[in-house]
């Protein structure tokens, strides 16, 4: 495959950030994009709702369908799988973007947010990639796409955040073992994550503020490694645990600097599972 034209997204999440730099990054090719997400009303700590997502995936080229949902909701997530193959005709690509942060000490981790974490980030990615199944089995090059990190057992990253580390490596195990069990089916599914921190609201509010923010990629750099993997025939690439930087160069692309403008690429700051 080489292009997502007329191509099926189904993505957690995707009112900012990395997910709707994908959905865009897709959208140019004509791709149709259904984003389930929270997001319904303007908030001022974070940019974006489903609707001006959905409205930029529309400038951009694509279809659009905001789905306003919660990913730990069963029902919403059925909903979101029937209501997107009804208006698209079936489902090609599931990406597994919702996630959420919480990078508390042991001790400083409440239950609450601990459990957030769990069923957003491991459950919400089961439960979607496992309702889209039967449709991504009808689809001619169907994907699987979480953006987690691979498994590293370093005492250093076990350690750091033990919470939100079972969390992000419990969506990558859901993703891998998905990739062995319908990869039989033609299904891919693939992890996918950056060397280096990217341009978020996560990013900004939680982990380091504009200072950080400055020693970060931009979103598109994620957005265009994603689009090497969704385009790859799925019974070549599959159960693999992908870096962003790797995808691009093997895609041919070894120039980062225009994700990351003004910057020096030894100031830019690593990623916290690398």
């Amino acid at each position: 495959m080489t292009t997502l034209a007329g191509k099926t997204i189904l993505m957690s999440g995707g009112s900012r950030g990395i997910g709707l730099a994908i959905a865009l990054r897709a959208a140019r090719d004509g791709a149709n994009v259904a984003i389930l997400a929270k997001t319904d009303t303007p908030d001022p700590r974070l940019e974006g709702t489903i609707h001006t997502a959905a409205d930029a995936i529309r400038e951009a080229g694509g279809q659009a369908l905001p789905i306003l949902g919660d990913v730990r909701n069963d029902d919403d997530i059925t909903r979101a799988v029937f209501e997107t193959a009804g208006e698209f005709g079936g489902i090609d690509i599931v990406v597994n973007n919702a996630s959420v942060i919480s990078l508390a000490r042991t001790l400083d981790l409440d239950a609450k947010r601990y459990d957030l974490m769990q069923d957003v980030n491991v459950r919400g990615t089961f439960m979607l990639s496992r309702a889209a199944i039967p449709m991504l089995k009808d689809a001619e090059n169907p994907h699987i796409l979480s953006l987690s990190p691979p498994l590293n057992l370093d005492p250093t990253w076990l350690g750091a955040h033990t919470g939100y580390t079972l969390a992000k490596y419990g969506m990558s195990m859901v993703t891998l073992g998905l990739a062995a069990e319908f990869g039989r089916d033609g299904i891919a599914a693939n992890t996918l994550w950056p060397k280096t921190t990217i341009k978020t609201a996560a990013v900004g509010n939680i982990l380091g503020g504009e200072a950080l923010l400055a020693k970060s990629r931009t979103p598109e750099i994620y957005a265009d490694a994603a689009y090497e993997v969704l385009t790859a025939s799925a019974r070549e690439l599959t159960g693999r645990s992908l870096i962003v930087e790797d995808v691009l160069a093997e895609a041919g692309v070894t120039d980062l600097a225009k994700y990351s403008p003004g910057v020096d690429e030894s100031e830019l700051y690593p990623d916290i599972f690398l």
